[in-house]
């Protein structure tokens, strides 16, 4: 048996969801016989935002910790959306602890000015309660796909539950975060490792060109184009994505080679 077998699979969540966004990849990853931890990122679910200022390193740093807290030494690390860009911030500063990647929803590159500047307006305004419901309920659905937005209209309810359920002051700092993250195409050109790149092609926040350059990067990368989903693929194609993440596992299983050993 490889000594991958038995290497936790972790997933982290996108902005403003928490880690129950992933239940059902949980239960069919579970079910498998794999390890799989969904875990909050700071400020959302069940964890404190804390008083740092923001940044991605930060959360990538409480990741680290998280693991270490449960002598977990090596990881398949899943990331969608927000979750994607602190798993690149966590290759950035714990690169050897990654055996598998999988990006879902997720550019590589920074923002631009004009990006970065709209979403430190973005995080200004749920900050305000004057301007925070509406912009909730204006924004929240382009995270999902024009499909899913038309045929399963309690998957949207649900989204927009999440998203009015999440602490504001945790969103902006998110927001700010994001802003401020690197450039990572370098970062995914040193990653030696199975990877996996997913998008959908009704994401009408992350384009299908934008994954594909990430999935170029990577020197194991794959992509992936899932049809009628938008930027939430765990929650609008659940199967299709727990068999991706399945098939990752066993890519990087079969692949010991490829892999760095270590921390």
């Amino acid at each position: 048996m490889s000594a991958l077998d038995g290497t936790p699979i972790v997933l982290l969540h996108a902005l403003p969801l928490d880690s129950s966004m992933w239940r059902a990849q949980t239960r069919a990853l579970a079910a498998r016989g794999h390890t799989v931890l969904a875990l909050d990122q700071r400020g959302f679910g069940q964890e404190p935002l804390g008083s740092a200022p923001p940044s991605l390193d930060v959360v990538a740093d409480d990741l680290a910790a998280a693991l270490d807290r449960r002598g977990i030494g090596h990881v398949v690390l899943v990331g969608c959306s927000m979750g994607g860009y602190t798993s690149m911030a966590f290759l950035r500063r714990h690169p050897r602890r990654v055996r598998a990647l999988a990006l879902l929803s997720t550019r590589a590159t920074a923002d631009s000015s004009e990006a970065a500047a709209r979403r430190r307006l973005f995080a200004h305004g749920i900050r305000d309660t004057a301007t925070r419901g509406g912009l909730v309920e204006a924004t929240t659905p382009a995270l999902l796909g024009a499909t899913s937005r038309d045929r399963h209209p309690a998957r949207l309810a649900e989204v927009l539950a999440s998203a009015r359920a999440a602490d504001p002051e945790a969103v902006a700092w998110a927001q700010e975060a994001i802003a401020a993250r690197p450039d990572s195409l370098d970062t995914l050109r040193a990653t030696d490792v199975p990877a996996l790149v997913v998008v959908g092609d009704e994401d009408e926040l992350v384009f299908v060109a934008e994954a594909e350059a990430a999935a170029n990067a990577l020197p194991h990368g794959r992509l992936v184009v899932l049809p009628g989903v938008g930027h939430l693929p765990p929650l609008e194609a659940p199967d299709p994505v727990s068999e991706l993440l399945t098939a990752l596992h066993d890519d990087a299983t079969a692949v010991p080679g490829t892999i760095s050993e270590g921390r």
